[in-house]
């Protein structure tokens, strides 16, 4: 017998039969004489169309009010799933953030946790009920609801099994673990039993959906074993662990990230002075433009090339920018291009592993890929690459690093 919290997304309680099932998945666990808490999303698409609602009234809404009316979706998936239990004669009853004291800072749509009062949580699995909290949302020290971000419900569940000392922590997803890379792009992609928090959070954060980056994050600042698993089908899902598996058999790469949403941006023959960097970024992130791949180069002439790539959401305020910054110091021109991607190998064997992105860059060569950009952490490199490449080189670099051998075996 365990205390888990289980946390079921958008597309898991997408309608009503969904509830249902997710209902009797519940009973199951409690069955066993599991301690459960169970943390729930908005039904699939409800976010998007309460965000179009209020855009009907303010093209700009009003962020705190904007958090008052997004965080109703969960408060009906709750008080749903609290009905199918209770109509399958298993005890539960629903909170939203705010009635479980979920408190965070007052930065409305994207709200930081600062503490979980969990008296009130714990007495009621003492009396034997399922609890089902709302994910996604709190309350500030003032009272008013706040909303954590896309995707937040994932840091509510993580929160929630750090708080109250779980021993595991569910996600309940519609993917059965975390694979090797996307299954869409390669077709042998395989699911991994277990990946580490630092790998996840590079994965997460270099394009791998699965997670939230920071659920991710806070599981791993608390030590909170998570397991991505499938709402409706059986299996032992992967488990995000800080353990590393230092198994001979362990590949050196444990996965392949990607994403599409990257552009470059290049300004051309800066005068090479002091403090040019920063005049180049400052004013690229003081328009809350974030930065991802950085590469300077300094030519013969005393300038300087100088290439970032930002979110393609960004690139068209980021490239204007740009532009009046060339201007204001003296920069030669600004090339810009949003057909780009970046790839991404992550592994902890790098660390004991010679020669892993020369390995990369063959495996890329060998395909006749050019490489653009480069960023390399302990455990990962990234390359910059056209985008019509992309499905490419992913299949290039999980053949090239035996992430699909096993199954190569078996067809």
């Amino acid at each position: 017998m365990a205390l888990i919290v289980q946390k079921f997304g958008g597309t898991s309680v997408g309608s009503v039969d969904r509830i249902m099932q997710v209902a009797e998945k519940i009973k199951g666990f409690k069955s066993k004489g599991h301690d459960l808490v169970v943390v729930v999303s908005a039904m699939s698409g409800e976010t998007n169309r309460l965000i179009e609602l209020a855009k009907q009234i303010q093209a700009e809404p009003d962020a705190r009010e904007m958090d008052v009316i997004v965080s109703t979706g969960e408060q009906v998936t709750i008080g749903l799933l609290a009905m199918a239990l209770k109509a399958t004669g298993v005890p539960a009853v629903s909170f939203t953030g705010s009635q479980v004291r979920i408190v965070t800072d007052s930065a409305y749509g994207k709200a930081r946790i600062q503490q979980i009062d969990d008296d009130r949580l714990r007495a009621e699995l003492a009396a034997g009920r399922v609890v089902i909290v709302a994910g996604f949302q709190g309350v500030d020290e003032h009272g008013a609801i706040t909303t954590l971000g896309r995707g937040g419900s994932d840091t509510t569940g993580v929160a929630l099994a750090a708080a109250l000392k779980a021993d595991e922590c569910q996600i309940y997803t519609d993917v059965d673990g975390v694979y090797t890379t996307d299954p869409r792009v390669v077709e042998r992609a395989r699911r991994l039993d277990k990946i580490t928090f630092e790998e996840m959070l590079e994965m997460a954060s270099l394009g791998s959906k699965v997670l939230q980056i920071r659920a991710v994050e806070f599981a791993g600042k608390y030590n909170v074993p998570l397991r991505v698993l499938h709402s409706f089908k059986e299996g032992p899902g992967t488990l995000i662990t800080l353990e590393e598996n230092v198994s001979m058999e362990q590949p050196v790469i444990s996965g392949i990230a990607f994403n599409r949403d990257e552009a470059k941006l290049t300004i051309r023959g800066v005068p090479d002075t002091p403090g040019v960097a920063f005049k180049i970024i400052g004013p690229v992130s003081a328009a809350n433009i974030e930065v991802d791949m950085i590469v300077q180069n300094v030519s013969q002439d005393n300038t300087t090339d100088f290439t970032f790539t930002v979110h393609r959401n960004d690139f068209r305020k980021a490239e204007a920018i740009l532009k009046e910054t060339a201007i204001s110091i003296g920069a030669r021109e600004v090339a810009a291009d949003d057909k780009i991607a970046k790839v991404s190998i992550v592994g902890v064997g790098m660390r004991s592993h010679a020669g892993v992105a020369s390995n990369m860059f063959e495996a890329l060569a060998k395909d006749s890929i050019n490489i653009q950009m480069i960023s390399t952490s302990e455990i990962k490199v990234s390359v910059v690459i056209d985008e019509k490449y992309l499905e490419l080189a992913v299949r290039s670099l999980h053949t090239a690093f035996d992430l699909d051998a096993e199954v190569a075996q078996e067809v």
